[in-house]
């Protein structure tokens, strides 16, 4: 498919960029979008959550009554997991919570994703521009001409811009990333997905490769 170049005012510059449709253009796989998403998201759990089970918590071991001809159940030490103040019975311990994803079902999440977008035309390929200092009014503006000012963008750069990173980091829905960290989650997260021109033939390298 071939899409339109356009200039930071939001006007086409005439001339015109090839997006591979064996990455723009295929059957979506909704099913790797999903374990793609939810390995990502696992990723980003810390994992640290603990509960203090009856050997941990403070309290004495000696027998607070005797076992049998009370009338009520045996007890043992007043930790235990049933009475107020005791350890908790099968409470969460630290654990890693990602899991392994093959790295083809990862490229076909993000081919379908990608492919998501251009279909519903959610895709804008941006001239190479830069500012020569961080201005968030520039950034802002830019938004307004490219009419996503109130949507969640999301900006593909081939490597990293701190100038133009500082200028979208106090704009809310903006992201500004490179190709090399474009992911499933960040591509169905954002209404619109801007790549700026050089970032086309990165990614689409990744992807053949």
């Amino acid at each position: 498919m071939e899409l339109s170049i356009l200039n930071i005012s939001g006007k086409e510059t005439g001339r015109k960029v090839t997006l591979n449709d064996s990455i723009f253009g295929i059957e979506p796989n909704d099913h790797a979008i999903y374990l793609d998403t939810k390995q990502y998201l696992a990723n980003q759990r810390q994992g640290t959550h603990k509960a203090k089970e009856r050997g941990e918590v403070a309290g004495s071991t000696r027998k607070i009554k005797k076992q049998k001809g009370t009338g009520t159940a045996r007890a043992g030490n007043i930790r235990n997991p049933l009475y107020r103040g005791g350890g908790r019975m099968f409470g969460p311990k630290p654990r890693f919570y990602g899991f392994k994803l093959n790295k083809k079902v990862k490229q076909l999440a993000r081919k379908s994703a990608l492919s998501y977008k251009a279909s519903t035309n959610n895709i804008i390929v941006l001239e190479d521009f830069s500012f020569d200092a961080p201005k968030t009014k520039e950034m802002v503006k830019m938004g307004n001409n490219l009419n996503i000012a109130n949507k969640k963008s999301i900006f593909v750069f081939p490597e990293q811009n701190n100038n133009i990173y500082l200028s979208s980091r106090n704009v809310q829905g903006v992201e500004v990333i490179t190709a090399s960290e474009l992911n499933t989650y960040r591509i169905m997260k954002a209404s619109t997905v801007v790549l700026v021109e050089s970032a086309v033939d990165v990614l689409q390298a990744t992807f053949e490769n």
